[in-house]
């Protein structure tokens, strides 16, 4: 009897939240069917009675962008016009030329800027600096990047004749030129470094990364490597389960590496690696950077997590949200976020709460707000704001000059050098061994000088706010001379500037010249020599007993 009045106590305990729960559930889906009503009723009178006739995709896409764009940046509708651009980022393949296009200021003119190795453009021998005048028999001279870049592209098997205009001599050539299916390297470059380190440079977790990563994996240790290092600088993501096998590799089959959590069950899922691995115990470095992103974090943050590699770079991004590609009637499309992401751990490492973006707001989460969790050694790791590196090695900044000379809206100087330097020399030295020569840089210097460059000086702003400063508080009068003085040291220079900064300078024009000759792995066969993080990742690597330490959460005695 007690039993059952006890049953009964609990059920009527139990009555007002279900009540309350169908309640909510009712206003809700209330709401939802009056806002549509009033949407629709909305558009009816708009394309009755508006002055002018709508254009329904334009107005109503625009309707869906804006309420989509109050959610997450990632959540986002494609119309049919625009589902090539889904599958593209799906699979990182697409149908064109094979060449990066930009707009040239000072020309008014849509240019090749890079044709990449094997494809089509290089092919025909388009070169960097070629001006596009038209496609077939449509004039290109007053169009944008953007409308450009779409008539190139095409299906693949299809031709068109490309005419263009070639700076260095002035003459106007034709190519006919065939469009093929392109998908930019997952691995632009992979190879042996010294010491045993092999480096592999990963892109994108598009289609086929894995195999690809297993196969460039496979063959370096073949030639001998001992140790990995894995460049994910740059890599904004992709494939979950791309990241899951790549991961794979170095992990013991039937290991939990990430789970996702949404508001539907399909939504969430546990990833487990499926596979047995290839090596479980070569010492493994990470590079990351700020442009590290979703699928890329959580490879670095699971070997992080399992104690398997160490991280080495700055914060990454802090994506921890997952997409999924849902099919739209009338072959129209959306990316829509299901879920958030947990890695081995049990963090999740997005860093930026969308809940209020409704408003316009959308809030960092701080690192006081952060909470603790440990590696599978024990060592403290964190969630929200990306992953945090286990070596923090920040690369060389660039001095103001040079992100001036190499910005497209400005003169393009640099540019037009590098044109002109191609176009006098039909090969230069191996990507490794070229280097500008004094009597070159000279050259692009007085080039500077005439073209009447100029670029924002940050200090002079500064000490002019300063200026205003001080004499709005009175300090100015005694100070004059003092301000006089420093106004004349940091008195805009261009030639002095470039001196000063000569070597960086020296290094931005070599890495553009490689690329007309030896494509993009030339250009990071290049960059290599330079690379700060690089050697700080690799020295970690060359030093069993700190990498041991790293890992254990021990750090070496200073």
């Amino acid at each position: 009897m007690k039993i059952k009045k006890r049953l009964l106590l609990i059920a009527f305990a139990c009555m007002p939240f279900a009540v309350g729960h169908a309640q909510n559930v009712k206003n809700h889906n209330f709401e939802v069917a009056k806002n549509i009503d009033i949407f629709n009723a909305i558009y009816r009178n708009l394309d009755l009675m508006y002055v002018d006739t709508l254009d329904a995709a334009m107005v109503i896409g625009n309707g869906i962008n804006a309420m989509l764009n109050s959610l997450d940046p990632y959540t986002e509708y494609y119309p049919e016009s625009k589902s090539k651009e889904l599958k593209m980022m799906l699979t990182g393949k697409y149908a064109g030329i094979g060449a990066l296009v930009r707009y040239h200021q000072r020309l008014k003119r849509v240019v090749i800027d890079e044709p990449y190795a094997g494809m089509p453009a290089a092919e025909v021998g388009l070169k960097k600096g070629d001006i596009i005048l038209a496609i077939d028999d449509s004039v290109m001279t007053d169009k944008t990047v953007s409308h450009v870049s779409s008539r190139l592209r095409g299906d693949a098997g299809t031709s068109f004749v490309l005419k263009i205009e070639r700076p260095s001599t002035g003459k106007t050539m034709k190519f006919k030129i065939t469009r093929k299916s392109i998908k930019m390297p997952t691995i632009p470059y992979y190879g042996m470094r010294p010491g045993g380190v092999g480096y592999i440079n990963l892109s994108d977790y598009t289609e086929n990364s894995a195999k690809e990563m297993r196969r460039a994996f496979v063959d370096l240790k073949r030639q001998g490597a001992s140790k990995l290092l894995l460049d994910l600088r740059g890599n904004g993501g992709g494939s979950l389960q791309e990241a899951i096998d790549i991961l794979n590799m170095w992990i013991p089959r039937d290991v939990t590496l990430v789970e996702t959590k949404g508001k539907l069950a399909r939504a969430n899922k546990a990833y487990k690696t499926r596979m047995e691995p290839i090596d479980t115990l070569m010492p493994i470095a990470v590079l990351v950077n700020g442009e590290t992103a979703s699928a890329a974090e959580i490879t670095c943050g699971s070997l992080q997590d399992l104690d398997r590699g160490v991280v080495v770079g700055t914060r990454t991004y802090g994506k921890g949200l997952v997409q999924m590609p849902m099919e739209l009637p009338y072959n129209t499309n959306m990316k829509l976020t299901t879920s958030k992401y947990y890695i081995p751990s049990g963090r999740c490492i997005q860093a930026i709460n969308y809940k209020h973006s409704g408003g316009g707001y959308t809030e960092r989460v701080p690192d006081s707000l952060t909470h603790v969790f440990h590696t599978k050694a024990g060592r403290e790791v964190r969630d929200g704001g990306g992953i945090k590196p286990d070596i923090e090695s920040k690369p060389d900044t660039l001095p103001n000059i040079a992100v001036y000379l190499d910005r497209i809206d400005t003169m393009e100087v640099m540019f037009d050098y590098v044109v002109d330097y191609i176009a006098k020399h039909p090969t230069i030295a191996p990507a490794e061994e070229f280097a500008l020569s004094d009597a070159d840089f000279a050259d692009f210097k007085q080039r500077v000088i005439k073209s009447g460059f100029t670029y924002d000086p940050v200090t002079e702003k500064k000490l002019d706010e300063l200026v205003k400063l001080a004499r709005f508080e009175g300090y100015y009068d005694d100070a004059k001379e003092e301000f006089d003085a420093l106004k004349a040291k940091l008195k805009h220079d261009v030639a002095r500037d470039i001196d000063r900064h000569k070597d960086v300078l020296k290094e931005m024009i070599e890495r553009d010249i490689i690329a007309a000759y030896h494509f993009q792995e030339g250009t990071m066969k290049a960059a290599m020599k330079h690379d700060k993080q690089l050697e700080d990742a690799e020295k970690v690597l060359n030093n069993e007993k700190e990498y041991s330490e790293l890992l254990r959460g021990k750090q070496s005695p200073s």
